[in-house]
């Protein structure tokens, strides 16, 4: 099964994870801190990360700045578990690039749900992952061994959650998709009106979109319904909610 890092400052939510996620067949690894936390995720380059957020010395949001960074890593899936539950808190972890966030207290159900859908999207289960297949549409070309695409001859590295958004998109190109939908497919769960979720994942998409300095969108919201993807673009005057 997969290799999994946990990293808490709390030795009992540490332990209670570890052992659940034994339980299921996982190799799990533990660290009480972020310096220790980083350097076990460099030795053993797992599968998924859960990551504490509130630690001593370094806190969680740089652990995973850090990640992101160090290109051997960059790509590996991250949880946050924290007792920070208000909406900035989880678009400050969005930002610096965690895959999910769930928060404290939980329930293990739950968090055995995320760590599936996480595991799903960054080894076995997603097709666009696992058959390797590069797929071509309007202006974009998905290459899904590498995480990359490219947008009128651009390359774009995604990350793993950005690459599942843009795959679920162009499989249903000209279609709106509701952001129920895209919760889960991409995420594998039904969280309960969690949108900044996908809201923080689509503005980072179009800022990599924006780097290219194209006179076309490609993201579009429809109001009131999700999103829509124009795989040749639409004209960038036309408004295009920022969201």
């Amino acid at each position: 099964m997969a290799k999994i890092v946990v990293i808490d400052d709390n030795p009992s939510i540490v332990e209670l994870i570890k052992l659940n996620l034994e339980i299921q067949g996982h190799q799990v690894k533990t660290a009480l801190d972020g310096v220790t936390g980083l350097a076990l995720i460099q030795q053993e380059r797992p599968n998924l990360v859960l990551l504490d957020l509130m630690m001593p010395e370094v806190d969680g949001y740089t652990v995973c700045q850090r990640i992101r960074k160090d290109a051997v890593i960059a790509n590996t899936p991250v949880l946050m578990l924290t007792a920070l539950g208000q909406v900035q808190d989880k678009v400050k972890g969005f930002d610096v690039g965690a895959d999910d966030y769930l928060t404290k207290p939980f329930e293990l159900p739950e968090l055995l749900v995320r760590v599936r859908a996480l595991l799903r999207r960054a080894n076995a289960l997603p097709e666009s992952l696992n058959r390797g297949e590069i797929r071509t549409i309007g202006h974009f070309t998905l290459m899904p061994d590498n995480l990359e695409i490219t947008v009128q001859g651009q390359l774009i590295k995604l990350t793993p959650t950005e690459f599942e958004i843009i795959h679920c998109l162009v499989q249903n190109y000209g279609k709106t998709i509701s952001l129920a939908t895209l919760l889960k497919e991409v995420w594998g769960y039904e969280p309960d009106d969690d949108v900044e979720t996908i809201r923080v994942h689509i503005r980072h998409l179009r800022a990599k979109f924006e780097k290219m300095k194209l006179p076309v969108t490609y993201i579009e919201t429809i109001y009131g319904g999700g999103y829509r993807l124009w795989p040749e673009g639409k004209p960038a005057e036309v408004p295009v909610d920022a969201s």
